[in-house]
């Protein structure tokens, strides 16, 4: 049995576990509370433009609403009218963009100096699909005016109308955002700095494996709440949002690798070997990270070459990368099911591993839960569909499917860092015992629940106190 430096996981009682549940869901359950309280992520301004016949042939002329750096992003969207409710079609329209930013001086200089051409599939049944005309990841002007127009819908004449909306962030959700960040920045960072104190004074040697992992998980949290999002407000630049999602990327795929490191290390003693016990999973969880990120950095960079891209408009592409991703992403969940079914009915017996075990296999299901409700209520049906990855983030419909996100992910590793810390008490017990295993191998079932009066000596080598007192012991 490797030597372990002790975790406050081994000291808590029933009580006291319910107690870390509880404080756990309160805490959550107030950040999505203050979030049903805030406001919408998304504000909406509509441009409703009648069609006739004459218009039909001609562009549309659209000026969105004024735009400040707390906007963030600007998505304009149409949906196409039917004067005949019952008729359902599919049809390819081919659509012309131009798009011009509204300087100081009044002049309109191109965005990108080009005319776009693409083209969208219409579908209608019943009601019309929304389609995304342009999108823009960040604004270099205070306003801008879009010409649209559509070279197939003047073959259809039961077209009714045809609605233009702006969407943008809401400038009042930003601030919420700011602050909300630089919370978590400021906790997270407590709570790092909380953590590497209490382990000061053990060698990293004795480090068990959760909490070699929470000191990674912890500084890459910090990442994930990004303490550089400001950026985004002073400099109109793709950048600082690209660096926000290579952040969550990493972070959310090293969570992934210390649930299959943690799962197999707690059954594996002693030296675990890179090639045999990392290498797979650190294959595993990177394909997944790869793919991720090659799907995001694939849509901000031809973004900014072209407004009007979408990664769906590259039908093939887009198809073999999602096909790609649920593979690798169901080889991930078998792999780690089946670390969890043998770490469960190897170790149930083993005393402490055991604790560590339920406790977090247990906090690990609630926040899955409570993820997967939260994925479910975004997206709907359509969360393995068209939303594969989150393309317009108008599926919030307030702050609170926001907060909950980072405020889960924040708290669960929170708890996580409580549990795995020593305790006060840790050092004085790690020179007593050499390791809890040892400890519960050794003691009565007396000593276990009630404790026994060595433990109260001073600091000695613990087999030398246990044959000291039992000597005194029989000599009295």
């Amino acid at each position: 049995m490797e030597p372990l430096a002790p975790m406050r996981l081994y000291t808590l009682s029933k009580r006291h576990f319910v107690l870390v549940f509880v404080v756990f869901f309160v805490c959550f359950g107030l950040t999505v509370f203050i979030g049903i309280a805030g406001p919408n992520v998304i504000e909406t301004s509509v441009a409703r433009t009648d069609v006739n016949n004459s218009l039909k042939l001609k562009p549309f002329n659209l000026s969105s609403p004024p735009l400040s750096t707390y906007n963030q992003q600007l998505w304009l969207t149409c949906v196409v009218e039917l004067d005949q409710p019952d008729v359902s079609l599919k049809k390819n329209v081919t659509m012309i963009v131009k798009v011009l930013g509204v300087v100081k001086d009044g002049s309109t200089p191109y965005v990108n100096n080009q005319v776009h051409n693409r083209t969208r599939l219409l579908s209608c049944s019943q009601k019309c699909s929304e389609i995304i005309v342009v999108h823009l990841g960040y604004l270099n002007y205070t306003q801008y005016n879009i010409f649209v127009s559509f070279e197939d819908l003047n073959k259809l004449t039961y077209i009714q109308n045809i609605t233009f909306t702006w969407k943008t962030y809401n400038p009042t959700f930003s601030q919420v955002e700011i602050w909300f960040r630089f919370v978590f920045v400021v906790l997270t960072f407590m709570v790092t700095c909380l953590f590497a104190h209490s382990l000061r004074k053990f060698s990293m040697r004795d480090w068990g494996i959760e909490q070699k992992w929470m000191s990674i998980l912890l500084p890459l949290l910090l990442l994930y709440n990004d303490p550089f999002f400001p950026l985004s407000f002073l400099v109109n630049s793709w950048f600082p949002g690209m660096l926000d999602d290579l952040f969550q990327s990493l972070f959310l795929c090293a969570l992934l690798l210390f649930w299959l490191c943690v799962y197999h290390g707690i059954r594996v003693q002693g030296e675990r070997k890179c090639l045999t016990f990392y290498l797979p999973k650190f294959f595993i969880v990177g394909l997944l990270w790869l793919a991720s990120v090659t799907l995001g950095i694939w849509q901000t960079v031809n973004e900014v070459h072209d407004p009007t891209y979408q990664y769906r408009v590259d039908t093939g592409n887009f198809q073999g990368m999602k096909i790609f991703f649920l593979v690798v992403a169901t080889t991930y969940v078998l792999y780690l099911l089946f670390l969890i079914v043998r770490a469960c009915s190897e170790l149930r017996n083993m005393p402490y591993v055991d604790l560590r075990l339920k406790f977090l296999t247990a906090l690990t299901f609630v926040v899955l839960v409570i993820s997967i409700v939260i994925l479910y209520l975004r997206f709907g049906a359509q969360v393995l569909q068209d939303n594969f990855v989150a393309e317009l983030s108008t599926h919030y419909q307030n702050s609170a499917e926001f907060l909950s996100f980072y405020g889960l992910l924040n708290f669960y590793l929170y708890t996580l860092a409580f549990v795995y810390s020593p305790s006060k008490n840790a050092l004085y017990e790690s020179q007593l015992k050499d390791n809890p295993a040892f400890s519960m191998l050794n003691d009565s079932d007396d000593d276990v629940i009630y404790g026994s009066d060595y433990e109260e000596m001073p600091l000695q080598n613990g087999q030398a106190i246990r044959a000291k007192y039992k000597e005194e012991s029989d000599s009295d």
